[in-house]
């Protein structure tokens, strides 16, 4: 395993090496790839779009993106790039979120009056801010917040950032876990160029889909059908409306299992048949977070 650089956006001719996310160095997202891919420097990028586009023009390998976070539900600026991008699903990572107090070197509680954080950040610290009298304010970015303060040098002005952001822009950490909530995790996706192969025999699968059902009564109760009458676990099911006349509902869907498998066959056979416009998104690992209780099956097609 290759030694981890210390920069964020890595050297130049090395993006074979390179992971890319969407914020600044130091931001839960920076984090989040450090600590799934401790070899890869990280590229940090202004937007999702953006960040993807990095790995599709080959200046990344992978791009690491949040889709749904434990207190803040589905982040949905991802879902409308899906129908667009040409790259893959390869793995999925669970994130702990640890929010901390930051503020210049020689700052207390005492001295701080305001809190700059992302508005998110903010809302999941309320009873800590509350309990110490701190007034918040919306920045548009955790690191870009902890950034900020460390340029302008106001003692009474701190912000609510990782660990990393402290470390990388040399702030004091006042306080750790200040969140409300200590199951605070960010569920993130990892996109690549290639394809994930998974042995579905000896490691528990996730598959992920696009798909258009028909504009007809009973639509979406029918091609869903197939995967309770095989057995298959439908995960995750987001609908969204499109069209001039937001007459059909397109849909995200992941469900357990490899489309080699008999099951999911038959499931996806019946899906194709009572719906249009099917885009597979990966076939992936499923994270240990959520293997517990999975076993290997014991003969083929299972």
């Amino acid at each position: 395993m290759a030694k981890r650089r210390g920069n964020a956006g890595g050297r130049r001719g090395d993006a074979a090496n390179t992971i890319a996310f969407q914020g600044e160095a130091g931001a839960n997202s920076d984090m989040a790839c450090r600590a799934a891919y401790p070899y890869m420097a990280t590229l940090p990028c202004p937007t999702f779009e953006a960040a993807m586009g990095a790995v599709q023009a080959g200046k990344a390998e992978l791009a690491m993106i949040p889709v749904e976070n434990s207190i803040a539900g589905r982040v949905a600026d991802l879902h409308s790039l899906l129908p667009h991008t040409k790259l893959k699903i390869v793995a999925e990572h669970f994130q702990r979120v640890e929010h901390c107090l930051v503020a210049l070197p020689g700052a207390t509680l005492k001295t701080i009056k305001t809190v700059k954080s992302h508005v998110q950040a903010l809302a999941q610290c309320r009873n800590f801010l509350k309990k110490h009298r701190l007034q918040p304010l919306v920045h548009a970015d955790t690191a870009g917040a902890a950034r900020e303060i460390a340029e302008d040098g106001d003692p009474q002005i701190g912000a609510i950032a990782s660990s990393l952001a402290a470390r990388i822009y040399e702030l004091k950490v006042l306080a750790r876990n200040i969140e409300d909530a200590d199951h605070n995790t960010t569920r993130m996706l990892v996109f690549s160029r290639d394809e994930a192969t998974p042995d579905w025999r000896t490691v528990q699968c996730m598959s992920a889909f696009l798909f258009r059902v028909k504009s007809v009564p009973a639509a979406l109760y029918k091609a869903l059908g197939g995967f309770a009458t095989n057995g298959v676990n439908i995960v995750k099911l987001e609908s969204y409306l499109s069209g001039a006349h937001f007459e059909q509902a397109q849909f995200y869907a992941e469900v357990e299992g490899h489309p080699e498998q008999r099951a999911l066959q038959l499931a996806l056979e019946e899906l194709a048949f009572f719906s249009e416009e099917f885009k597979p998104l990966g076939t992936f690992p499923a994270h240990p977070f959520r293997r517990r209780g999975w076993q290997a099956p014991t003969r083929p097609g299972t």
